[in-house]
């Protein structure tokens, strides 16, 4: 059987979706990855993919570009003819499925995360409700990371519940993200993770930060992750680099491995606006480290209140304040049991194995139906 995998990165294949690409050519089936190349492509080669490039603009809108998309897409499915196609983020999903459409090409969906698109109403965000109005009539399943992305598309019609499904986001490897002996840092420490831009709540953290140390509050406040300025929503250098200069955060720049970064945090951050399930957030519970989030989609359903971390309001940097002080003045047992409770949460609800077994359980009906 041949099973196309289409990201917006090869990166992203590579980061979040490796050990799902691994038991699938464990089975014996020829996997083929479609993405942009970027540094991590030769990972996926290396693993025994067969990769093919394509050109895709992950940043913005573009029709001329988004048009291309599609033409270049079909291009390389009607050359490859896969048995199923499996996309995932925004452009695949809509531009894809649309190209597998034309040539009868069963495909799987992955909404990630809905970002800001449907927190707006604009052109922008018609424009994206009526592609996935449209592209939704064409795939066979289309799997969401969170019940209430899921109960959006169907309240606005733009999925059929025949084909809805839910998944615990792309899950979390539970070997690789480990609990170390509880120990609390003599500064306390707080880490968010995340490319530097808006939707993910930096400002808000930047300005609960210095809120906290405007009250004389003692501790440490980190930010790893990329910055973007290219981004439409992302936060320019010169502005980052001042948090820098004058001690606000210190800015732990990029890395391919948070392992070691989140086991010195005591508590990880993530005041984001949105989210489909975060990453980040499962692997600081897969850790079993605390969290302090938005009570907002995605977030809130990684994070319990008072369970396994403290929920904030959106956009609002004086109740995450709030929230990071009450955190840090915890003691000992109480930091603990948010983090042990958060590793069970993870065992049992967002266990990366999960996730692969869904998928693989719909490969193998649309294999029986062929």
């Amino acid at each position: 059987m041949k099973i196309a995998i289409v990201l917006n990165t090869s990166w992203n294949i590579y980061n979040f979706r490796m050990n799902f690409v691994k038991t699938l050519l464990h089975k014996g089936y020829q996997v083929h990855t479609i993405a942009p190349h970027d540094m991590y492509t030769h990972f996926l080669e290396e693993a025994g993919c067969v990769h093919h490039d394509v050109k895709m603009d992950s940043r913005g809108v573009n029709p001329i570009k988004d048009i291309a998309l599609i033409f270049e897409l079909w291009s390389i499915y009607r050359k490859l003819r896969p048995d199923v196609i499996l996309h995932f983020t925004i452009k695949p999903n809509i531009y894809g499925t649309l190209a597998a459409s034309l040539l009868r090409i069963p495909s799987i969906n992955n909404v990630c995360g809905l970002g800001t698109v449907f927190l707006k109403k604009n052109l922008v965000s018609s424009v994206a409700i009526a592609l996935y109005k449209f592209a939704f009539r064409f795939p066979k399943k289309v799997f969401f990371q969170n019940s209430d992305d899921q109960a959006l598309f169907l309240n606005k019609k733009l999925v059929s519940p025949e084909v809805a499904g839910l998944i615990p986001g792309s899950g979390i490897d539970l070997s690789r993200f480990q609990p170390l002996t509880f120990k609390r840092n003599e500064t306390f420490t707080f880490l968010l993770i995340s490319r530097l831009i808006t939707d993910k709540g930096i400002l808000e953290y930047i300005e609960a930060i210095k809120k906290l140390t405007h009250k004389g509050v003692r501790a440490r406040f980190q930010l790893l992750g990329a910055k973007d300025p290219e981004h439409r929503r992302g936060i320019k250098v010169p502005i980052i680099e001042d948090w820098i200069r004058s001690g606000t955060i210190e800015y732990l720049g990029t890395t391919d491995d948070v392992r070691g970064f989140i086991q010195a945090a005591d508590c990880v951050v993530l005041p984001s606006y949105r989210e489909g399930i975060p990453r980040t957030l499962l692997e600081a519970a897969g850790s079993a480290k605390p969290i302090v989030a938005t009570n907002v989609p995605g977030c809130h359903h990684v994070v319990e209140n008072r369970y396994n971390g403290l929920l904030c309001e959106l956009r609002s940097a004086e109740d995450l304040a709030s929230k990071m002080e009450e955190m840090l003045n915890l003691n000992d047992q109480q930091l603990k049991r948010l983090g042990e409770n958060g590793r069970k949460k993870m065992e049992l609800e967002f266990d990366e194995n999960l996730v692969i077994s869904k998928y693989l359980t719909e490969i193998d009906s649309l294999q029986d139906v062929s």
